[in-house]
């Protein structure tokens, strides 16, 4: 875990009220992991008190050596807002890599779901990278991208340049299938069970997948997403329920990525 003042590289429109910042690193984050997340903040005390935390997105390399890291956010409120007009050069205020990611299973040959719901994708590109890097099969990887309507939809175009199989699925049918992404990830496990899903998303549709795993009994691993006050387990503000015993988990140590069979959802 680092804690260092870094240089903003670049700040730029990813459609759909989001945007892609790189931020440069120390060669350590070499070893971070899909899933993993930083706290970012601004050295403008009077902004906000506490940084915020966003999954890393990707990693920027140079000739193989990581020298920064990627992250897509959504601009919903001040904090955001004041992110937006950073431009290249700012400097911010970064501690990371934070948190437990996802973790490699044996395919066997066998598909890999990766299902991302709205700005929940925002691992998902770094996990894809990831897998293919550990020589898993392209043809492979599934991507289930869903959202209320077509502007929900992100990076379809990167994970078809990884050449991974793509589905999309929308609540009003602006694009692709119409109907919930879970709709997708189900009817795409009664054909062919994958080793492992892999989701992202908003708190509705993590349950959803939890159920649908549970039910073809089918590996699993969510990524969750919550507000934090510290990332490093000071505070105790991000707890969870176990769910058959009588304690709790804690965002940013236990997880952010669990098994959901273990996770009060």
């Amino acid at each position: 875990m680092l804690n260092a003042k870094e240089s903003v590289l670049w700040n730029i429109n990813a459609g759909g009220g989001c945007r892609r910042m790189g931020i440069s690193c120390r060669p350590e984050y070499q070893e971070a992991v899909p899933g993993q997340f930083v706290m970012l903040g601004l050295f403008d005390p009077s902004a906000f008190v506490l940084r915020r935390p966003f999954s890393i997105h990707r990693l920027i390399k140079d000739q193989g050596k990581t020298t920064g890291v990627e992250i897509l956010y959504k601009v919903v409120g001040n904090v955001t807002r004041r992110f937006s007009k950073f431009q290249k050069g700012d400097r911010m205020d970064i501690l990371g890599p934070l948190g437990k990611g996802f973790s490699l299973v044996e395919t066997s040959g066998r598909p890999v779901f990766i299902v991302g719901g709205g700005i929940g994708v925002a691992p998902m590109l770094f996990l894809a990278e990831f897998l293919l890097e550990k020589k898993i099969n392209p043809a492979d990887g599934l991507v289930f991208l869903g959202g209320q309507s077509a502007e929900d939809i992100l990076l379809g175009d990167e994970f078809k340049r990884l050449g991974m199989d793509l589905r999309i699925s929308t609540d009003d049918g602006s694009r692709g299938h119409k109907g919930f992404v879970t709709d997708a990830l189900e009817a795409a496990i009664l054909k062919n069970p994958p080793a492992i899903i892999y989701a992202c998303g908003p708190p509705g549709m993590l349950s959803r997948v939890s159920e649908i795993s549970e039910k073809y009994a089918a590996p699993c691993q969510v990524s969750m997403e919550t507000m934090m006050a510290c990332g490093m387990g000071a505070c105790m503000g991000c707890a969870a329920s176990h769910k058959t015993e009588d304690r709790y988990w804690h965002m940013c140590l236990d997880g952010p990525v669990f098994d959901p069979s273990v996770l009060k959802m």
